[in-house]
């Protein structure tokens, strides 16, 4: 899925669009996808200067935004608005730097007409670098 159905599907748009291709889906159950992080990134001015590290409330909003493709996908789910609704266990493994490439893990374990929860995890290669437990509301 390129960015174009991305934007079909949730309403984020740039610089708040954190996804940049969904590789995967499942429609109601999970997605993958992948966010490239460049230095043109607008945090990265004051986050921080001279070392440029993504904050880790983005990188558990673009796996937010994973989540919301992959539930907002389902027919019955077109035109919602998945919204945050909170973060539980949530680790951070290693700073995420530009160059890197975040690969976007996440996948249902509850969900319901108005509410649901997700496992979430990402990954730059094969390092883990953030994993947590989302909740959202339709």
């Amino acid at each position: 899925m390129d960015i174009k159905q991305i934007m079909e599907i949730i309403p984020h748009r740039p610089p708040f669009l954190l996804v940049d291709r969904v590789l995967e889906l499942k429609e109601g159950e999970y997605a993958i996808g992948l966010k490239n992080v460049t230095m043109n990134e607008p945090y990265f001015v004051g986050h921080f200067p001279g070392e440029p590290v993504m904050p880790g409330v983005l990188i558990l909003e673009a796996l937010a935004q994973v989540g919301a493709i992959a539930v907002l996908s389902l027919p019955e789910m077109k035109g919602k608005i998945a919204y945050f609704a909170g973060v539980k266990e949530a680790k951070f493994r290693r700073k995420v730097v530009p160059g890197d490439t975040l690969r976007l893990e996440c996948r249902m374990t509850n969900l319901r007409s108005r509410y649901g929860v997700a496992e979430a995890k990402a990954y730059v290669g094969e390092d883990l670098v953030c994993e947590a437990t989302l909740s959202f509301g339709l």
